[in-house]
């Protein structure tokens, strides 16, 4: 069987039963216990489990009714839920699946049967993750997609309604790159975009800044807690950054450089105004820098 070191959270109030699945999973994975419905919820909103053995009969809250818990809140909704028995009424096993469960084991334990249900979920958990990265993932640059990049913003965009914190966003654009394509061909404009978002990215200092492939030659940034005054200068230092990036051409000997513009809109998001208005100013500025000559910065100006 394959192995890793994914972390599985047993809730178990019987502490014979507790070791005896520990011993079964501790060599191939982290475990961690909870004797009570309460103590699980509490572990699996801390400690982000791969997945947790849930028992059924516990003392205050039972295993249903932590499961219906864990499938309300947004931090533990995805973690794959067995349910472990000693009930063995299909009505019980129905009811569990139904609430979101994905197997149940009964009790007493077999090793074989444990371990076997236990890697194939964790299989099945890993391809998912892969499946759900690639959704997320531009795959020619490697960087977010537009995809993510929506659900980043909303979720900025909620963070700063609440909290009255500013944030920026970044729109560039790959000055000329369709004449780029056509003198270069395409397989080195593939190599262009690449070279942009990695100097897009390593512009960035603060893990909480995010880049992303907004389509085509597109790309987009998002800078939490960011006014005007330190989104333009992120701008200017990825424009530079791009301007000064050698692109390797497909000879192994030539070097290429394209310039990029980049329009800036700062928002303290409110009632006033919406996502769309934000990327339109954004993207206002964006055709500002374009029709003023390009390899620019321009922000959005209201008239």
């Amino acid at each position: 069987m394959e192995t890793s070191l994914h972390k599985i959270l047993v809730i178990e109030d019987s502490k014979l039963n507790q070791e005896v699945l520990r011993r079964i999973l501790i060599n191939e994975h982290e475990v961690i216990l909870a004797q009570s419905g309460t103590e699980g919820l509490e572990m699996a909103r801390s400690e982000h489990p791969d997945l947790i053995l849930l028992d059924i009969v516990l003392p205050g809250m039972d295993g249903f009714e932590v499961l219906t818990e864990l499938k309300k809140s947004d931090k533990t909704r995805t973690i794959p839920v067995i349910i472990i028995s000693a009930m063995t009424k299909p009505d019980d096993e129905v009811k569990g699946l139904t609430l979101g469960a994905i197997d149940y084991i009964t009790k007493p334990f077999h090793e074989i049967v444990v371990k076997t249900r236990v890697e194939t979920h964790l299989r099945i958990l890993k391809q998912m993750r892969v499946i759900e990265k690639f959704g997320f993932i531009d795959t020619l640059t490697n960087i977010p997609n537009r995809r993510q990049f929506d659900r980043d913003i909303i979720r900025e965009w909620n963070r700063g309604k609440r909290d009255s914190k500013p944030f920026s966003i970044l729109m560039i654009d790959v000055d000329h790159f369709k004449l780029y394509n056509d003198t270069h061909g395409h397989q080195q404009g593939d190599i262009a975009l690449q070279t942009v978002a990695s100097a897009i990215t390593t512009s960035l200092k603060r893990a909480t800044d995010i880049a992303a492939r907004w389509g085509g030659e597109e790309f987009a940034v998002l800078l939490p807690e960011t006014e005007l005054a330190g989104a333009l200068k992120v701008a200017e230092d990825i424009r530079n950054s791009v301007e000064t990036a050698m692109i390797p051409g497909d000879d192994g000997v030539s070097v290429h450089n394209v310039t990029i513009s980049i329009g800036v809109a700062p928002v303290v998001p409110g009632d006033d105004t919406n996502i769309a208005e934000l990327i339109r100013r954004a993207d206002e500025a964006l055709y500002k820098a374009k029709d003023t000559g390009r390899n620019r910065v321009c922000t959005y100006e209201e008239s």
